[in-house]
């Protein structure tokens, strides 16, 4: 590390005959040209800098020498201490889930966040672009992007197109090395069998075989198109991105407001659609999670990072509580049980203060709890935290060790990932065993009384929807990031060879909810619309308070009711927060290139670029026959919180930046209401709300896995039942026309 440091300071030493990049053209870049810029420096990040600018900015900008432009100072000396003794290297793996990493990175953010002018900033993020680790680099960039008051309207790249290494197989990547490294050179017998295309524009199409068994094992594979669809994955990364759990209040101010509640009932909703999921195929109810318990179900990622490490397997029956872990586990146990008793009590003290756990408003103070971290007193700073991220501990129980402050080169799991960890089935045991504190907070909280559930002179006499039905389709991913470019491909900052990756993936016809509500009165109204099962894997009624929390938030939104009768119409792709195909980032290059108002862009095809659901992942896979489900529709009146941001209701915005996730968030009411509480089945059941029977089907596959280009793929590795077996030729270990009744001696010779 200190050789890499060295080089590193050799480096700006140098800086001087590098001619400076112009500052007038950073400081007067438009929304376009800053677009453009951040394109460049998240383009291949895992090879050298290939564009010109960035290696001039960056070898020329010295950042000792411009601690004035920072709008704190002590943030600039603490990352060139870090620097100084030495950061993670190029090329190396990263995770937030270790103390020293994770503290390098936020310092990272710090130092573009503080940035005092958007030059600054480019000037600092070009430095590290040319001089620290890619990964922390994406991630600080990322975040800081997403933060920054100057960098609104900015759409960054999917995280898939970024490193593609997180959300493709290592066998797809490495099957475009080989045609890297053949130049193109196809052999058709193969490309038969697995699935690689050459389309007329020299673009090379590779197969990721979704019926490919070799690492299937156990029956919570058959979900792998739903935890390993790139749309949901993609969700679950900008989630944390734009709510991290490390950053201080301080530091996300505009996020103060209830951003733990927030990532409660993300996590929550993330459980139940994953749920309906289970359902859908025949599979029950989440396991629970025992430390002293092996997990019964095994995860094979089959994917390398760009080094050549593995995600590690976690084979059937792992045992969690071995030696090398039980003061995590023991460590984990403190924490749940600080956390269980906080919410008995209903108050907690931690670091010298008491917080209160008694009010339905201090789901706030749970959630930072549970996902964040009770800050010290500034005025004792230097005392060390009594209560960490519960979730990092958990997580370092089930794998990677991230306690001990030495490790530092590792081999992560897929948990230790945001872009990877749905992909792992203990991901949703380990987040039950956690919501399971929220359920308990929210069963000390009163049920609903009729007042706070009636909405007076309102009532929804019908719910209509068209026939939900879900198919599987196809999907082109640009994974061109994840092949190595050459030293001619590298000066001219373009790849010769373009690679896609074929994934098949669910989707749903669109579909539209009609409502009918009469009211007495012109009012405003918040109408949520929720989606959830209705019988279990064995067909059986689920009880409404055992199923309230299996309910997904399909839409909410506000609507001004009028007098007489209204007729609520909402299309599939219309709903809150919703996100179609993400545009390629070689598409959005070249639209850049020619348009003249960026907003444009925005309007048509960006919305919900950073925030969105998949619009494709709305309804669950269902049944050929259909699955029986409960659609429910609740119209309260709107109580807005104080000083309400009304630009959030706002649809047809054409700022990217502003969060669409939850429009309730405006309104007093918690989020997931009137669910998210004990159902009081006598007092419950209010003229504005309404159950209907709702059925989703399954269209099923015409063909398996047929190619665009009229190519069959094969399904199914299994031989046998293409191989004619044949009596004289068919040889087992026991030969079976041998009489076992035969006289035989003890030689075994007849």
């Amino acid at each position: 590390m200190k050789a890499i440091l060295l080089v590193v300071l050799c480096l700006a030493a140098m800086a001087p005959a590098i001619p400076a990049y112009d500052d007038s053209n950073l400081e007067s870049m438009d929304v376009k040209q800053k677009q453009m810029f951040i394109l460049k420096l998240l383009n291949y990040v895992t090879q050298p800098v290939m564009y010109k600018e960035i290696e001039d900015i960056g070898k020329s900008y010295k950042i000792e020498e411009n601690v004035q432009l920072y709008s704190k100072n002590e943030v600039v000396k603490e990352f060139i201490n870090l620097v100084k003794t030495g950061c993670l290297p190029q090329g190396e793996v990263f995770t937030l889930h270790i103390d020293r990493q994770l503290k390098e990175v936020v310092s990272m953010f710090h130092m573009l966040y503080y940035a005092k002018d958007f030059a600054t900033f480019i000037k600092t993020a070009c430095w590290m672009r040319l001089y620290l680790n890619e990964g922390m680099f994406v991630y600080a960039l990322t975040v800081a992007v997403r933060q920054r008051q100057d960098c609104k309207g900015i759409v960054l790249p999917p995280p898939y197109e970024i490193y593609p290494y997180f959300f493709v197989r290592a066998d797809v990547i490495q099957k475009a090395y080989l045609l890297k490294m053949k130049k193109g050179l196809l052999d058709l017998k193969l490309c038969d069998f697995y699935g690689i295309k050459k389309t007329e524009k020299d673009v090379y199409i590779i197969d990721e075989n979704v019926y490919d068994k070799r690492v299937d094992l156990n029956d919570e594979d058959s979900l792998r198109y739903f935890t390993e669809d790139i749309g949901l994955n993609t969700y679950y990364y900008y989630f944390h991105v734009d709510y991290p759990f490390w950053m201080k209040d301080q530091v996300a101010d505009k996020f103060k407001f209830r951003r733990f509640e927030l990532t409660v009932y993300v996590y929550q909703q993330i459980l139940a659609r994953y749920y309906l999921e289970r359902l859908s195929n025949g599979l029950g109810a989440i396991n629970d999670l025992s430390w002293y318990k092996p997990v019964g179900k095994g995860f094979w990622p089959w994917m390398k990072l760009h080094n050549g490490v593995e995600i590690p397997v976690r084979y059937n029956n792992y045992v969690i509580a071995q030696n090398g872990n039980m003061d995590v586990i023991n460590l984990v146990e403190v924490y749940e049980g600080i956390i269980k008793e906080a919410i008995i009590k209903g108050y907690v003290e931690i670091n010298g203060l008491r917080f209160e756990l008694s009010k339905p408003e201090d789901v706030e103070m749970l959630g930072k709890l549970i996902y964040g971290k009770i800050e010290k007193p500034e005025l004792e700073s230097n005392r060390i935290d009594a209560y960490r991220y519960l979730l990092i501990i958990m997580k370092a129980a089930l794998g990677l060790n991230t306690m001990q402050s030495d490790k530092y080169f590792v081999v992560p799991t897929a948990l230790d990932y945001y872009q990877t960890a749905l992909r792992d089935p203990v991901f949703y045991q380990l987040q039950k065993r956690i919501i399971n504190f929220v359920f308990l907070f929210k069963q000390r909280l009163p049920s609903y009384t009729k007042e706070e559930l009636y909405f007076p002179g309102v009532k929804v006499s019908n719910v209509v929807t068209d026939k939900l039905v879900t198919y599987f389709d196809d999907y082109l991913m640009d994974m061109s990031n994840a092949v190595v470019l050459n030293e001619e491909e590298l000066k001219k900052a373009s790849s010769d060879m373009t690679f896609f990756v074929r994934k098949r993936r669910l989707n749903n016809e669109k579909f539209k909810v009609s409502i009918d509500v009469f009211s007495d009165k012109t009012v405003d109204s918040v109408v949520r619309i929720f989606l959830g099962p209705k019988y279990d894997e064995l067909s059986r009624l689920i009880d409404i308070n055992n199923n309230r929390m299996n309910f997904v938030e399909l839409d909410s939104f506000m609507y001004k009711l009028t007098t007489g009768k209204n007729t609520i119409i909402r299309n599939s792709y219309e709903m809150n927060n919703i996100v179609g195909d993400r545009m390629m980032t070689r598409d959005l290059w070249k639209k850049l290139e020619t348009v003249t108002d960026i907003r444009d862009i925005y309007t048509k095809n960006l919305k919900n670029f950073q925030t969105g659901f998949p619009l494709r992942l709305l309804l669950p896979k269902g049944m050929g026959g259909g699955m029986e489900m409960l659609l429910y529709v609740c119209v309260s009146p709107l109580k807005l919180v104080d000083n309400a941001d009304m630009s959030l209701f706002d649809t047809n915005s054409q700022n990217s930046g502003t969060d669409y996730r939850f429009s309730v968030l405006l309104d007093k009411m918690p989020l997931g209401f009137p669910l998210d509480r004990y159902i009081d089945v006598a007092k419950f059941y209010t003229p504005n709300m309404k159950f209907v029977d709702v059925k989703v089907f399954h269209k099923q596959q015409v063909c398996n896995m047929k190619m665009k280009w009229d190519l069959w793929v094969m399904n199914d590795y299994n031989m046998v039942g293409f191989t004619p077996t044949q009596s004289n030729t068919y040889f087992v270990d026991t030969d079976l026309n041998v009489n076992t009744n035969d006289k035989t001696d003890t030689q075994g010779t007849v």
